[in-house]
């Protein structure tokens, strides 16, 4: 099969969480490791049988295309030209060569991403350094820049994974290293600290964000002050926010647990030369099937992941700083952050997210903006202001702000922070009066009811009239029914009581339920409706419209584009409301159109959704005159089944969609494509396999399971998208009758591409529109694809984990067996193949 080109998959947060959850799960005793491991995390090894099939070493006169790769001898690491998910962006980089996700260990030009790779490719230049050069433009992109006084150079790829560039004569003089380049990972054998004589500091430092290797903004380094120790600083700050304590010879003092350690040799080493710490593995205490790897995560913890041999993703058994809230300002400016809650970063009153798309890719040093500008600033020419506070209870307050002294009461502290317009916030308690200037970093919510009584503060966080006004409304509605029924009392006597009782109670019984069955959905808002009416211009600008009602475009005034799906009909529109708040609500992925608020009032239900400009795929793939090129639709394809791959395998509950069709996959300006509508959505407790429901979905995508009314499982989702995909490839309707299959009109277009397949007729199958464009070896692996999730029996169908991985080019596949039901429909048989896992005959793993 052809080589593909690895894509970056890098854990998201709620992987992670799920990666945790199962190491410590009794069914994987083997994974238990000594203390150490988890506190330290350095470890990034792997034993396999040594690999033979690739080179390790670029001479002079050679070339690396973007299509090959350096294999280290051992088979461990690979090193070669990758392209990070959703983007355009190519870098050269490392990475493990033998786990199936592809995972980036090391980058060299992280903060230079290549946009064109037909003319690129890695050599020795004419001075002896190894550069990635452009031809066509005859540019360097990057270099060793290594002082070279001979140009006899050749570079290689180590057994520990280190590339370094020595005289091809004299193999033994190292004259440029990767090790002493890190970026994000730190490898077995590599040093962290510095180089006396030339200043070289070598510290990890983490990527922008999940999809972007550019230098980010936390950092783990040998301590500058001199102090034998190691920790984590915010690069923009200086600030550091964790340590592991002084080494004592044996061990670092706040990791004791190191003295115990008997498969690591940890070293300190402080000479004339060289300041840093180090370690090896002893390979007599590592089991041969793990891969290990330490990073320094987007979230500015450090964290140890593992790989065992069966599993499909990386396990996280450690992260340092334990709270995400210890890392500094981990939620940017005029945030407020709570561990052990999902999001954890929330806006504060009278402020937005000032870039959502950045808050998605867990880069949050954007924080959040204000709503309305302080009055202080747009009325500079005068010493009054409106501005106002507003109080933000039981919050743990940062301790780097001086006292002011002249301040003895609260109101002073008041008076002195509305008199400089930077003051952004004030704390006055016991010890005195505090405030804040300009940005607000690091505050935290605490605990602050029943046993968990923390030792909360006040915040008064200084606002715009406006703002406080309209936060003071959103309190008194939800004190409203209590102060009325109040007067009530002692007004209006008993009827009036009554009568406000009854109205408080259908409001309970119209609204109350759902708003309780929809808390799990923290971070999503409940709207008005009648600002709802005034956002989409009283539902004028319908988008589309479906069994379960209409969805319409709409604009919140400040904030970005929307779409509002108001629902129809009194118990099917419930239904459906719940369903849609309980999955989506509490889900978060770049791949799923993300649920922004709903509405429940009365009988109205509405959801509002963020609004994707380029509409649903079957607008472009049946109906629009614009043509999507074959590119756009391998990675719609892709992105599809990732996001099928989480719902199934990384929620907290498995999340059955029932309804995977070209309508439920929406595109966003970029045409990123994101499930949509989860109103048939089925939950399905982990503690379960499968589940017994009523039959949903949509003719021409429904599984053969459910015509039969057993149990069904996520993998009837498999079999919708192996639709979808064919539909993909071909531009047309799986069941158009007036779609003609190789001229004849009365073959079902499944039974059609499924014997092409088998004939090496791939390109028959690909929508004319493309003009001969595509690319036959992805035609061919999408089709194959798609036959292998139309199996009639769902324990052939692969997952949709492994349906990403096929796609990615990690794993191998072969024909699959015509289906049952088609044959008997194409009135032959053909016979059965076998799946392939890396070129060995495996099982599905179901």
């Amino acid at each position: 099969m052809t080589a593909q080109h690895p894509v970056s998959t890098y854990p998201d947060s709620a992987q992670r969480q799920q990666q945790q959850q199962a190491f410590a799960h009794p069914s994987h005793p083997q994974l238990t490791m000594p203390p150490f491991l988890i506190a330290f995390t350095i470890l990034l090894c792997l034993r396999i049988p040594a690999s033979s099939a690739a080179t390790d070493t670029i001479l002079a006169g050679q070339a690396l295309a973007v299509d090959n790769k350096l294999v280290s001898s051992n088979g461990r690491y690979a090193l070669g030209f990758f392209q990070t998910r959703h983007t355009a962006n190519w870098y050269l980089g490392i990475w493990f060569n033998t786990v199936p996700k592809f995972t980036s260990a090391w980058v060299a030009n992280r903060d230079r991403p290549i946009k064109n790779t037909t003319s690129l490719e890695l050599i020795i230049s004419h001075d002896g350094n190894l550069v990635i050069l452009n031809r066509s433009a005859k540019s360097v992109i990057w270099s060793t820049q290594a002082n070279i006084t001979r140009n006899s150079s050749a570079a290689r790829l180590l057994s520990s994974g280190n590339l370094i560039l020595t005289d091809s004569s004299k193999s033994s003089e190292v004259m440029w290293q990767s090790f002493d380049h890190p970026t994000d990972t730190f490898f077995p054998g590599a040093k962290l600290g510095w180089d006396k004589v030339t200043g070289l500091n070598r510290r990890l430092v983490s990527w922008k964000n999940i999809i972007d290797p550019a230098t980010g903004v936390y950092c783990e380094q040998l301590d500058p002050s001199g102090v034998n120790q190691v920790f984590l600083v915010a690069l923009n700050s200086s600030i550091h926010y964790w340590s592991t304590g002084v080494w004592n010879g044996q061990y670092f003092t706040a990791i004791p647990e190191m003295s115990a350690a008997h498969y690591i040799s940890p070293k300190f080493v402080d000479s004339d030369r060289e300041k840093y710490v180090t370690y090896t593995l002893v390979d007599e205490y590592m089991d041969p099937n793990m891969v290990t790897r330490h990073v320094v995560d987007v979230s500015g913890q450090i964290k140890a992941f593992i790989w065992m041999k069966g599993l499909e993703d990386w396990l996280m058994i450690n992260t340092q700083p334990r709270a995400q809230c210890d890392v500094h300002a981990i939620c940017g400016p005029f945030t407020i952050c709570t561990d052990n809650e999902v999001p954890h970063c929330n806006c504060m009153v009278g402020f937005k997210i000032t870039s959502p798309k950045d808050w998605e890719l867990e880069d949050r040093s954007g924080g959040c903006s204000r709503n309305t500008q302080l009055d202080c600033m747009s009325n500079k020419s005068t010493t009054h202001t409106t501005d106002k506070f507003y109080s933000v209870p039981c919050v743990k307050l940062p301790q780097d702000v001086p006292k002011v002294e002249a301040a003895a009461s609260a109101n002073e502290c008041a008076q002195v922070c509305l008199s400089d317009c930077s003051c952004t916030a004030y704390s006055f308690g016991n010890n005195g009066c505090f405030m804040w200037h300009n940005e607000l970093l690091n505050i935290r919510a605490l605990k602050c009811s029943g046993t968990a009584t923390s030792n909360g503060e006040t915040l008064h966080l200084r606002l715009s009239a406006k703002d406080v006004l309209q936060s003071s409304r959103n309190n008194r509605r939800g004190i409203a029914i209590g102060v009325a029924t109040g007067l009530g009392v002692s007004a209006l006597g008993l009827f009036a009581l009554i009568l406000l009782l009854l109205i408080w109670t259908n409001k309970v019984l119209s609204s109350g339920q759902i708003m309780n069955e929809s808390h799990v959905c923290t971070g999503i808002m409940a709207f008005r409706y009648n600002d709802l009416q005034w956002a989409t211009k009283n539902f004028t600008d319908k988008l589309g419209g479906g069994s379960f009602g209409s969805v319409f475009k709409g604009l919140i005034k400040g904030s970005n584009d929307i779409a509002v799906k108001r629902l129809d009909g009194a118990y099917q529109g419930e239904k459906q409301f719940r369903a849609e708040v309980s999955s989506i609500g509490a889900v978060q992925h770049i791949n799923l159109v993300k649920l922004v608020g709903f509405c429940c009032e009365g009988s109205k239900r509405l959801l509002v959704y963020e609004y994707m400009s380029n509409r649903s795929l079957d607008v472009h793939l049946f109906q629009s005159s614009s043509v999507l090129n074959w590119t756009a639709r391998y990675q719609i394809g892709l992105g599809v089944a990732r996001g099928l791959a989480y719902l199934h395998d990384s929620c907290r509950d498995c999340i059955i969609h029932c309804d995977i069709k070209p309508e439920n996959i929406l595109l966003d300006a970029s045409l990123l494509p994101k499930i949509a509508d989860f109103g048939m959505a089925k939950l399905l407790g982990r503690d379960y396999s499968r589940v017994l429901t009523t039959m949903r979905g949509t003719i021409g995508y429904l599984a053969p399971e459910w015509l039969t009314g057993v149990h069904i499982t996520p993998k009837v989702d498999v079999f919708s998208y192996g639709m979808v995909l064919l539909e993909i490839v071909s531009g047309r309707r799986n069941s158009c009758a007036l779609c003609p299959s190789g001229g004849n009109p009365d073959v079902y277009f499944p039974v059609h591409a499924a014997h092409k397949l088998v004939e090496g007729d791939v390109g028959s199958l690909v929508d004319h529109k493309l003009h001969g464009t595509a690319n036959l070896d992805e035609v061919e692996i999408a089709c194959k694809v798609a036959c292998w999730c139309l199996q009639d029996d769902e324990l052939d169908r692969p997952t949709m984990g492994q349906v990403v991985q096929i796609l990615e080019g990690l794993v191998e596949i072969t024909m699959p067996p015509i289906p049952r039901l088609l044959q008997a429909m194409a009135g032959s048989s053909h016979s059965t193949c076998s799946f392939f896992v890396s070129g060995k005959r495996a099982a599905l793993l179901i």
